[in-house]
């Protein structure tokens, strides 16, 4: 049934089925043939299991944070705020748009609110200092993946929930790959800048406009400092870390900004509560076919596989980065952690790779999917907000995704780079 699994769901894709109902269609309609009435009935009961979970509720307090900071003007703060620290560097503005997701990555955790907020921004204001709208909307979509690397994460948040790892051990695990990320992006900008004598986009600000900006912006940059420090103090749990920055972002945007007003409440309320039920039934879907999967004894079917093709682990780490980059291309992250997760971890788990180790891997490469054609999710949301052709923004976005595989290849290989902090904070052994 697995072989057949992803020909089945690709297929449903191309004609236009939602990945919802692919998940669910394509087990269903292969156990139907097999003669698993019994399994069918399994498979569906365990969409609303999949998700009854409390570590789960944090997707959607996080989304709705998000929503409320963004909706508050939190995110122009943030968009200031690097403006003054790097918007006087050649190619000024393309640096603050990945500057500003990072920081916006501490708030939010999705790359789609990343690419929706800072893209509607950025992308016209790029445009008009003299970028094309392709590499406009192609760095607001390579930035936009740094939002589930740096915590918090949801994507994180459901490897941990399939998985039964610490939120807290990933979370702090994330934070130097997505720096990375961003560093590695400003390079590349860098040196196109150079060679295309990109603009600047403003004159370098003194130390008093810097420090004028940073004030706007402190009580948003706070919220990360919150979630994470609330969660490594063991003051409460990450599910009431999200519901903290809720009430937080609600505060902050009411009372102490004034830039949120009461009556657009109801308006961010309806936002966060679509995105997150699309997450959550997407999650609900996937688990149900997890359980159909565990029962077919496919895990252990496809580890032997694996190991069959060679023992050493470096090896294996290059083939199953290259597997699980292929996956992203047409599979969003949240689903394809919940199917592949369970079938890769313990691979890798009995030819001693920390577990922790393991799930950023993947969390980092199938989060980078997000960007990549075809289906990259990002992208069609850059292509909305820039009204480019997702084909032109896919070729634009090329440098850069080179840049986050490279990315991808040294968290790989150099196990310190994600592992440091969780260990030195006994988040790891």
């Amino acid at each position: 049934m697995l072989i057949w699994f992803l020909p089945v769901f690709l297929t449903f894709l191309m004609i236009g089925l939602p990945v919802f109902f692919g998940l669910l269609a394509a087990p269903g309609i292969l156990l139907w043939l097999n003669g698993q009435e019994r399994d069918i009935t399994l498979l569906y009961r365990n969409v609303y299991n999949g998700m009854d979970s409390f570590p789960l509720m944090a997707i959607p307090f996080f989304m709705l944070a998000g929503e409320l900071m963004n909706k508050g003007g939190i995110t122009m703060r943030l968009v200031e705020f690097s403006q003054a620290l790097m918007g006087h560097l050649r190619g000024g503005l393309a640096h603050v748009n990945i500057l500003s997701s990072m920081l916006f990555a501490g708030l939010s955790g999705s790359a789609v609110a990343d690419t929706s907020a800072l893209g509607s921004m950025l992308i016209p204001a790029m445009e008009k200092q003299g970028y094309t709208r392709k590499f406009a909307a192609a760095i607001t979509a390579a930035s936009s993946v740094i939002g589930p690397i740096i915590p918090p994460s949801g994507i994180m948040i459901i490897y941990a929930y399939v998985m039964g790892e610490s939120v807290a051990a990933l979370f702090l695990a994330g934070i130097v790959p997505g720096v990375m990320v961003g560093v590695g992006l400003m390079l590349m900008v860098k040196f196109m800048a150079d060679k295309y004598d990109f603009p600047i986009a403003s004159r370098k600000s003194t130390w008093a406009e810097r420090g004028q900006a940073s004030l706007k912006a402190f009580f948003p940059l706070l919220t990360p400092v919150i979630i994470l420090g609330g969660i490594l103090a063991g003051v409460f749990t990450p599910t009431e870390a999200a519901a903290v920055a809720v009430a937080y972002a609600l505060f902050i945007g009411l009372f102490v900004l004034r830039s949120l007003k009461p009556h657009e409440i109801p308006g961010v309320l309806n936002r966060a509560g679509i995105t997150s039920a699309v997450v959550l039934l997407l999650v609900g879907a996937a688990m149900a076919f997890k359980t159909v999967v565990s029962l077919s004894y496919a895990p252990q079917i496809m580890a032997d596989f694996v190991l069959s093709l060679t023992e050493n682990p470096l090896l294996l780490l290059f083939l199953i980065n290259l597997l699980l980059f292929i996956v992203g291309m047409f599979l969003d992250a949240g689903p394809a952690i919940i199917i592949l997760g369970p079938i890769l971890g313990p691979i890798f788990l009995e030819l001693g790779v920390d577990p922790i180790h393991f799930a950023i891997i993947m969390s980092v490469n199938l989060t980078i999917g997000l960007a990549t054609p075809p289906m990259g999710l990002v992208l069609f949301v850059a292509a909305s907000v820039s009204k480019e052709r997702v084909e032109t923004i896919s070729k634009a976005i090329l440098p850069f995704l080179a840049v986050e595989i490279a990315v991808i290849f040294l968290i790989t290989y150099i196990p310190a780079l994600s592992m440091t902090i969780p260990r030195l904070t006994g988040f790891a052994n």
